[in-house]
Parts: C-alpha cells; structure tokens; sequence
C-alpha cells in the first residue's frame, strides 16, 4: 500500500495527493493531474502526444490512466507544461514509478483475460462498490464451492489446478471487504441468482446461509430483488459501478459481457447507470427483509 504524499504545485496552484489502492488507482490519479496542467496550458491532446513521439490517444490512455508512463514521457510532458519546480517534478516522478509497478493481482496473468485485469486493479482501488446480479452471487460474497462450481461452467475443461488457482483468486479478492480501509459494498441480486442451484443443494444452502452472515458487516449492505417485482429498471444486464476516494477520479462503470467488458467513466454514462441503480435500490426489498428472504429460499431447498 502506498503511504500518502503531498507536494505543492506551483504551476497548478493546488496540493497533489498520492492516494491509496495499488498502481491502477495511482496512474488514474496521476492521469488526471496531467491533464489538468495540459488544459491549464491550453495544449491539444495531439500536441501533447506529438511531444513524447505518440499520438492523441496514447496521451487519452494516459490521462485516463489505462497504461503506464515511461519516465522519458513523463519529464518531456512535464516541461511542455511549464512545470519547472524540482520538487514537483520529482514527486510526480516518484508516483509514475509507484504507479508501474504491477499489482498483486499479477501472479494471476495467465488465468486472467486483458479484459478483465484492469477490473482487478479498480476492485482493489475503490471506496464503494454498487453492483446489480442477475444470475450469479456477486464475486466477493461467494464462498469457495459455489465460485468453483461457477468456474467450473466455463473452464471445466482446465486442468483442476488452474481451476483451484482461480478460486483462490476470488476469495484473495474477497479480503478488501475485510481491511482497515473497509471497503463499502452495497449488491442488488435477483432472486433467479439466489435459486440457481450451483453445485448443487448443499452448497446452494451453505452460500445461502453466508449471504445471511455477510449481510450483517457494517459496510455490506444486501437487497434482493423478487421475481414479484416483474419487469425492472436494470432489465438489460448486470452493473457494476465503482467509486473511489479521491474526488478527482471519476466513478466507473463495469459492464461484462460473455468474452469482453466495457468501462465507461464519461459523466453522461455514469449519470445514466447510477440512476438506474437508485431505481433498483428502491424496487428492490428493503435491506431489513433481506434475511427473511434469503431463509424463504433456503426452506424451499
């Protein structure tokens, strides 16, 4: 984990904090700051990425921060920006340093797809995870049997220690609800997600039962969404909307689909889904029935 810094920006008039949360929450942090002293500048995307010998849209990857910079390109923006103070330079410098560094999640590449690992590194960084279900129980409030069974229906094939590996890469991920730091999850899960009986009755109940029990974590908040409720305002899918401490870093939204995912972090978009998920929360069961619920499912098993 990263300690926090701050240096005074002459050029930007304002304090920079290195936030906490791994290399992706780093580079996104790190991204916005220089795009501020590029706007600040009056100096085009292109011009930019002309600068550091690339393009407009590899300075847009970085400012978004998708991709790490190299320590040649970060010094070239850097005086194109007018940044001359030393102790600046050397701060953000350090940063961009921090921020290449892989993250934990790395010794997992090979199981991962490309679309997938930058979720990891967003999971790890965020301050509040809303997240919508429909068919599955949401990743980190799975237990083992159920998250093998689940991985078992697109890599039965591997062999069972890649399988094995997979599983202890969720529950791994799992352990951000339980730090200091406190991680706020608030899921919707429909009731089709609840009934599906993976693995089998027994470990049905047994994940059932452990909904119950995470349910009651201060910062877990659980709803269920009944089939009573019919048609609703999430209809399309499930939505996963991420948002992280620092202000200056923009919520995102996680969309995953059979073999690929989107991340949209425009305003509009953001906009769009986090009313669709104030529309589930209040079509949804209320927290407080949540227990009852689940129990209702359990005795029908």
């Amino acid at each position: 984990m990263v300690s926090e810094h701050a240096v005074s920006g002459k050029q930007t008039g304002a304090a920079l904090t290195w936030p906490r949360g791994g290399p992706t929450v780093l580079r996104m942090a790190l991204g916005h700051h220089l795009r501020r002293l590029r706007e600040a500048r009056g100096i085009t995307r292109d011009a930019a990425g002309y600068a550091i010998r690339g393009s407009e849209s590899k300075i847009s990857r970085l400012e978004l921060g998708r991709s790490p910079i190299k320590t040649r390109d970060l010094a070239d923006l850097l005086t194109l920006y007018g940044v001359t103070d030393e102790g600046e330079r050397e701060a953000l410098t350090a940063m961009a340093r921090q921020a290449g560094l892989p993250g934990w999640w790395h010794e997992y590449a090979g199981l991962l797809p490309g679309w997938f690992e930058p979720y990891i590194g967003l999971e790890e960084a965020a301050s509040v995870i809303r997240a919508y279900e429909v068919q599955f129980i949401p990743g980190l409030l799975q237990t083992p049997d159920y998250a093998r069974a689940v991985i078992r229906l697109v890599h039965g094939a591997e062999p069972v220690d890649d399988i094995e590996r997979r599983v202890g890469l969720r529950m791994r991920r799992q352990r951000r609800l339980l730090r200091a730091d406190g991680l706020r999850l608030w899921a919707i899960v429909d009731e089709a997600a609840l009934r599906r009986p993976f693995g089998g009755a027994d470990v049905q109940r047994a994940q059932l039962e452990h909904l119950i029990t995470a349910a009651a974590a201060p910062n877990i908040s659980l709803q269920v969404l009944p089939f009573a409720v019919g048609g609703h305002a999430a209809a399309g899918g499930p939505i996963t909307i991420l948002r992280f401490a620092e202000a200056a870093i923009s919520d995102v939204v996680y969309l995953e689909q059979l073999a690929s995912a989107l991340y949209l972090d425009k305003r509009a978009d953001v906009d769009d889904y986090t009313a669709t998920m104030n529309e589930l929360t209040v079509q949804a069961a209320p927290i407080g029935e949540t227990p009852t619920l689940i129990k209702s499912i359990i005795d029908d098993l």
